[in-house]
C-alpha cells in the first residue's frame, strides 16, 4: 500500500505539474523560485538517498565510477536534446527527470520494502517538492517552443508512467538484487541528478528569478532535509 502512495506521488506530481505549466498561469519569477526550491531538495536526495546508501554497500571506487557514468550519460543525452529540440524546448528538464528518475525510482522501489509510514511520507514529500515545479516549467517551455498542449502533456504523462513502473519494478522484481548492484544503480542516478542540477535546474532558476534563487535553493534544502529527518 505504501509503495503505491509513493508511486502516486511520482506520477501525480509530474502530471499535475505539466497541467499547471500548460493550462495554468505560471509567472516566470514564481517558476524560477519553485525550480530553485526543487534543486535544493534534490541536493538532499542526491546525498542522503543515493550517495550515502551506495557508499555503504559498494567500494568507493565503484560508486564514483557509476556516479561519473551517470553524469556523462546525462550530459550526452542533454546535448542531443538541445540539438534536436532546442535548448529552450523544455526537453532538457524532461530528459533530466527521465534519465535520473529511472534508476532512482528502481532504487526507491527497493528502499520502500519494509519502510515505515514516516519514511514513506518523507520520500513522497521530497518527490512532490522536486518533480512538480520541474514538470511545470518544462511543459511550459515545450508549449512556448511550438509544441501543442496535447503533445507536451502526453509526453509528461508517458514519463510519469515510466517512472511509476520503475518504482514498482524495483519494489516487486528487484527485492532480491545484491546490495552492490543496487549501489551501482543509486550512484548512476546520483551522477545524473548532479549533472542535471548544473546544466538544467540551477541555470533555469537563476534565469527566471535571479534575485531570490539562492534563498529558494536554501528553502528547498531545509524542507527536504526536514522531511528526511522525520
Amino acid at each position: 500500500m505504501m509503495t503505491f502512495v509513493v508511486v502516486l506521488a511520482v506520477s501525480g506530481s509530474l502530471i499535475f505539474g505539466a497541467a499547471w505549466g500548460l493550462f495554468g498561469k505560471l509567472p516566470k519569477p514564481l517558476e524560477g523560485f519553485l525550480v530553485a526550491m526543487a534543486g535544493g531538495a534534490l541536493i538532499v536526495s542526491v546525498v542522503a538517498e543515493l550517495v550515502e546508501p551506495a557508499a555503504k554497500d559498494a567500494p568507493l571506487g565503484e560508486v564514483m565510477f557509476f556516479l561519473g557514468l551517470g553524469a556523462v550519460c546525462f550530459v550526452v543525452l542533454d546535448r542531443l536534446v538541445d540539438r534536436y529540440f532546442g535548448s529552450d524546448s523544455g526537453g532538457g528538464l524532461l530528459a533530466a527527470i527521465t534519465l535520473d528518475g529511472i534508476p532512482e525510482n528502481l532504487a526507491l522501489g527497493v528502499a520502500l520494502i519494509g519502510a515505515g509510514f514516516a519514511e514513506v511520507a518523507a520520500l513522497a514529500g521530497s518527490i512532490l517538492l522536486s518533480n512538480l515545479p520541474e514538470a511545470a516549467g518544462g511543459a511550459r517551455d515545450m508549449r512556448a517552443s511550438g509544441q501543442s498542449r496535447g503533445r507536451a502533456f502526453g509526453l509528461w504523462v508517458a514519463t510519469a508512467g515510466i517512472l511509476s513502473a520503475a518504482a514498482l519494478i524495483g519494489n516487486f522484481a528487484l527485492s532480491g538484487v545484491s546490495d552492490m548492484a543496487l549501489a551501482s544503480i543509486r550512484a548512476f542516478a546520483a551522477g545524473a541528478v548532479t549533472a542535471s542540477l548544473a546544466t538544467e535546474v540551477f541555470p533555469k532558476a537563476f534565469k527566471e528569478d535571479n534575485k531570490f534563487a539562492g534563498i529558494a535553493v536554501a528553502l528547498g534544502l531545509i524542507i527536504a532535509f526536514s522531511l528526511h529527518q522525520m
